[in-house]
């Protein structure tokens, strides 16, 4: 097929007439302009939009609570009691996890801590944690004040793995030759599993692997992965993992997050964690004078009854996730990206690059896009033609074709924009 064919419009709309998927961006609400024209959102990353279906699901919370008052929590249509259970199956779909292995609670920084609390277990000697260079600011910010707690100072405590002079991406043997030559000294690898700069997605067993080989706890930040690649987060063998669910998973403006744990720690009750009242058995939890009796597998890691508005959205873009799979999201999610990609390489120009892997299987959805001498303008000249993207300093324009509601003539128009703008 020639070049010109696939840079043309009609290409595009063709590209969407296959996509067994196309149907599903009349699901969501598309931000529009004055005229009423959809913008072209490119910003799931950050902020998936949301379904249509989502008030629906609210608005049933609030007519239960309107009419039953406390008797929700068991009469409601989905009572609220068990609520987070009604989620359970679904996430550990999209993160490839077993039931027992995951909950949906808390935000993401709050249940990173919770779960250091039972991991990051250092002695004198061997305190140090890994982070990725370019971690997210929280991620480092979380590790930072672990250890200040436990009387460390951080910045002899964190050891960055950092990309190689010149290059933007991480390498595993890197990772590796941090590992033999301290492993004796790291007691934790704290990793994006997708990196929130460059969108590279990493390989979670190796790093796995490579931690466990050295006596170290292996911790996956999954913001940027969840619902974007498929991590067999069971398989992978990682320890624990956590994520939030407002970016690919749709579920609205700093909604709750969710979290792992691997099934090999599901009955250690001699793990140190903090504990609540959710964390205890389900099945007396009402009888007050009961002493603690901690729950199996994620379910422990609760600690209070869950905001049950913020989970029905959850479960309103959990439904469709469940109704799609994992593989097929996957599958167009590769193919759209890769159309942006053939795309951006057809312009012309030496003012921006890709500094996201080419390969697909080291990627999610989103292209990071360098831009030369970068002052933020071309990202602001984006904005003003209704393209949302996402700027990060100090060059980079991030660019996320989700697959669940960006189409092909979407990124067909969204590079044309650039090609004029450049």
């Amino acid at each position: 097929m020639s070049t010109l064919l696939k840079t043309s419009l009609a290409y595009a709309k063709e590209q969407d007439q296959k996509d067994e998927l196309n149907h599903y961006k009349n699901q969501f609400h598309i931000p529009k302009d004055d005229q009423g024209n959809d913008w072209i959102y490119m910003c799931g990353n950050s902020l998936g939009l949301q379904p249509k279906a989502t008030q629906e699901y609210i608005l049933q919370e609030l007519k239960d609570w309107a009419n039953l008052g406390v008797e929700g929590h068991f009469e409601a249509k989905n009572p609220w009691m068990p609520y987070h259970e009604f989620l359970t199956d679904s996430m550990a779909k999209v993160v490839g996890a077993k039931p027992l292995e995951v909950v949906i609670m808390n935000t993401l920084t709050t249940n990173l801590h919770l779960l250091m609390v039972s991991f990051y277990q250092p002695s004198k000697t061997k305190f140090k944690i890994v982070i990725e260079s370019d971690a997210f600011p929280s991620d480092r910010y979380a590790v930072e004040s672990q250890l200040r707690f436990h009387g460390f100072d951080h910045k002899e405590g964190i050891i960055e793995w950092k990309p190689r002079k010149g290059e933007e991406l991480l390498h595993l043997e890197d990772l590796e030759t941090i590992l033999d030559q301290q492993g004796d000294e790291i007691a934790l690898l704290l990793i994006g599993g997708v990196n929130y700069y460059t969108g590279q997605y990493l390989d979670l067993k190796k790093i796995a692997s490579l931690g466990h080989a050295k006596n170290c706890m292996v911790g996956i930040d999954l913001a940027h992965g969840v619902g974007n690649i498929t991590p067999d987060l069971h398989k992978s063998g990682v320890d624990f993992a956590a994520w939030c669910t407002y970016k690919y998973l749709n579920s609205g403006p700093g909604s709750l997050g969710g979290l792992f744990v691997h099934e090999k720690h599901a009955h250690n009750k001699k793990l140190k964690r903090f504990t609540g009242w959710w964390s205890h058995n389900k099945n007396t939890r009402f009888n007050m004078r009961q002493e603690f009796d901690l729950m199996p597998g994620a379910e422990g890691y609760q600690l209070s009854n869950p905001p049950i508005l913020s989970m029905a959205a959850i479960k309103a873009s959990l439904d469709i996730f469940n109704e799609i799979g994992m593989d097929t999201l996957r599958k167009k999610s590769k193919t759209l990206t890769g159309y942006f990609e053939f795309l951006i390489h057809q312009i012309d120009t030496d003012r921006i690059r890709i500094i996201t892997p080419s390969n697909p299987e080291e990627r999610g959805c989103q292209l990071s896009i360098q831009v030369k001498n970068a002052d933020k303008n071309l990202h602001q000249k984006l904005t003003d033609h209704h393209i949302i993207t996402d700027w990060r300093e100090p060059d980079v324009i991030r660019c996320a074709p989700t697959p669940l509601y960006n189409s092909f003539e979407d990124v067909y128009r969204m590079t044309e924009i650039l090609k004029t703008l450049l």
